[in-house]
């Protein structure tokens, strides 16, 4: 069977591995394009502006990454700091790195 040609909102937030809030935002931004259908109004997002916005968002993403290269040895801690450090800290790992 072929996948279907439109998304829900919570196809696309378990797509991208992110909230349905978050999701709805990048569609009401117009980040992500998508259309209202029904009665009801219910969000849909064609499957191939959903490749479209990832694809984009690798392209923003390597933009990025090659105007701020990263040094390993700004992030690693002093001698002493290591222990006191949060676990994944040394690693320039962080719980906030998820919410992005």
């Amino acid at each position: 069977m072929d996948s279907p040609r439109f998304l829900r909102l919570t196809d696309v937030a378990e797509i991208l591995n992110i909230s349905a809030a978050q999701t709805y935002a990048l569609v009401r931004n117009g980040d992500l394009p998508a259309i209202k259908v029904g009665g009801r109004g219910q969000w849909r997002v064609e499957r191939d502006k959903l490749e479209a916005y990832i694809n984009r968002a690798y392209d923003e993403t390597r933009r990025f990454v090659e105007a701020h290269p990263w040094d390993r040895s700004d992030d690693e801690p002093d001698a002493g700091e290591a222990d006191d450090a949060p676990a994944g800290a040394a690693d320039g790992i962080s719980a906030e790195d998820d919410t992005d």
